[in-house]
């Protein structure tokens, strides 16, 4: 088993890291452990924008980005260590989690942590939640990955999870809210998310004698990097690759009441109907138009609305009133 330490704090590194270990050792087994700064870690097969409070996280300067395997959504931060085991398919049962969590318990469980694994994937003391796990099966390898939330900042945790449901009609895994907590309380308050790092590598070494420290190469980074560029990066994975979603948002500006409704496929509107009170001298089917083919994203929609004239649709807005209309 190969022991690494990611170099990183860089959601999409740590992220692109764990698919490109997959080619890097399609026969190791591997044991990664990482720590993010302020990051939103997307379920493969979720609707980004519903599982997200966007303005919060374009205000906080939080890094959303979707990783490889299905489940919930979930934040990480400087106070939340993350582990990932690669091994083998086959060698293991896909549906049992117990087997790579057990050693994340017996470390706690000898810091007089009461941690259990309940139900089928996430790991709980005294009824809160400190861990999500989830599962991948790709290119002859499964990979294993969690949480493990030691301090991490509840607040903004809350608020960047925040959305409105009555939004996104879809038929995308939507996360469950769990009752969660930090481990912090449960433990000695100076202990650091390094603490734990160097105390589940010496468990995990307690059970792999083998186990060899691997430190990443100057090529394994620059391939890392490329494939955060070319994917974990980019708007069509993170967002673009979102199930097909129907929109709705409706606003209140001094020019009247405007309602939005959208069906975006693949993060492309592809219908665009919007409706409400306002006084316009342009017809409104102009700017419906000029939607169709734009990406559901603000950078995109504040580009198209710029270059149009809002008061002949809508009387007299602004781009930014406008524009609430479509997050």
């Amino acid at each position: 088993m190969l022991l690494i330490d990611s170099p990183s704090q860089n959601a999409y590194f740590n992220i692109a890291s764990e698919e490109y270990l997959l080619h890097r050792f399609p026969t190791e087994d591997i044991f990664l452990l990482y720590v993010n700064a302020p990051s939103i870690i997307v379920g493969k097969f979720q609707n980004t924008l519903a599982e997200i409070n966007l303005d919060y996280v374009r205000e906080k300067e939080i890094k959303v980005v979707r990783r490889m395997s299905g489940g919930g959504t979930v934040y990480h931060d400087l106070g939340n260590l993350n582990f990932s085991f690669h091994t083998l398919l086959g060698q293991n049962d896909f549906g049992d989690f117990s087997f790579f969590t057990q050693p994340v318990l017996n470390m706690l469980n000898q810091l007089n942590v009461p941690a259990e694994l309940k139900g089928r994937n996430d790991l709980l003391v005294e009824g809160k939640k400190f861990s999500g796990n989830a599962k991948l099966a790709r290119h002859g390898k499964m990979i294993q990955h969690g949480t493990i939330l030691l301090n991490s900042e509840m607040e903004v945790l809350g608020e960047a999870l925040k959305v409105n449901p009555l939004k996104f009609i879809d038929k995308a895994i939507k996360s469950t809210r769990s009752r969660v907590t930090n481990l912090i309380s449960y433990l000695p308050k100076d202990t650091t998310t390094d603490h734990l790092k160097n105390l589940l590598t010496e468990e995990i070494i307690k059970n792999n004698p083998g186990a060899e420290r691997y430190e990443l190469t100057a090529e394994d980074l620059q391939n890392i990097q490329q494939l955060m560029a070319e994917k974990y990066e980019t708007w069509d994975w993170n967002f673009g690759f979102s199930p097909n979603y129907n929109f709705k948002k409706a606003i209140k500006v001094p020019a009247g009441f405007i309602e939005v409704h959208l069906e975006v496929v693949q993060g492309f509107i592809e219908k665009a109907k919007i409706f409400g009170d306002f006084f316009a001298s342009k017809p409104i089917e102009e700017l419906e138009e000029q939607l169709i083919g734009k990406k559901h994203e603000i950078s995109a929609l504040n580009e198209l609305l710029t270059s149009v004239d809002l008061t002949g649709y809508f009387g007299k807005v602004t781009l930014e009133e406008v524009l609430e209309g479509f997050n």
